[in-house]
């Protein structure tokens, strides 16, 4: 069965679902505040758009989900009063997989719509909201049809499980057992995918459109390093044991 097909964060609002379980992510997304706000300013300012069409690529469900395009929208809108100028109309794109938890997303809209309009006033322009289940490493939008599209802490799931892992024995990643061809195969995937995506975000980006991707790096060379693909190893090692003990 195809990734595209299973992968998904936990739905609902429950004690184990993403929603209660993403406070890293919200950090994330607060710290890169100051580049997502200086993008989207100068997007605005360069041509004072009558409309903005803005994606989040990988949105998932919770509260991350609006408060990204919750502050998008309040710095465009700070933007325009500063000038007098009439609020532009937004079209906001929520895709992530078609496992997501879409009708916690759309259930929780009519809130988010009041929340806005009474932080912003009335002079905010109609905001609308389309789901669009899909992966991100193919297209997904008309050429030329956004203005700015964010992605946080999505980039980093690859489209599919690399070719020729059998030598990767014991372990669900890469890890500092690993044979450099599983290290290799990793690579050349994620590179096939991420040049795949910046591919179709030019198309369907507007000229001087904006983007603004966050994901997982690391500061050493080793790509099994304890930085970013420890928690896996540790994950292998449990599951290991669990087989043991049956």
């Amino acid at each position: 069965m195809e990734v595209v097909q299973v992968l998904h964060m936990n739905g609902g609002v429950g004690e184990t679902s993403y929603a209660n379980n993403s406070f890293v992510q919200q950090k994330v997304i607060t710290m890169t505040k100051p580049i997502t706000e200086d993008a989207i300013t100068k997007l605005y300012c360069s041509t004072y758009p009558e409309e903005i069409a803005i994606a989040d690529l990988g949105c998932s469900s919770g509260p991350n989900t609006f408060f990204v395009v919750s502050e998008l929208i309040k710095v465009v809108d700070s933007a325009r009063r500063k000038i007098s100028q009439k609020s532009p109309e937004y079209q906001v794109f929520l895709n992530d997989l078609p496992g997501n938890d879409f009708n916690t997303i759309f259930r929780s809209l009519s809130i988010f719509r009041n929340k806005l309009r009474e932080q912003l006033g009335p002079g905010i322009g109609p905001c609308f909201f389309t789901g669009v289940p899909g992966s991100f490493y193919g297209r997904l939008f008309r050429k030329n049809s956004l203005h700015f599209v964010h992605s946080s802490y999505s980039l980093q799931w690859l489209s599919q499980v690399p070719q020729g892992l059998e030598s990767n024995k014991g372990n669900i990643y890469m890890a500092s057992t690993s044979p450099p061809n599983v290290l290799k195969a990793y690579y050349e995937q994620f590179q096939q995918d991420f040049s795949l995506f910046l591919k179709c975000r030019s198309e369907e980006l507007v000229d001087g459109g904006r983007m603004v991707l966050t994901f997982l790096g690391r500061r050493t060379d080793d790509p099994s390093s304890k930085e970013c693909c420890y928690i896996w190893e540790l994950l292998a090692m449990a599951l290991n044991d669990m087989v043991l003990e049956v």
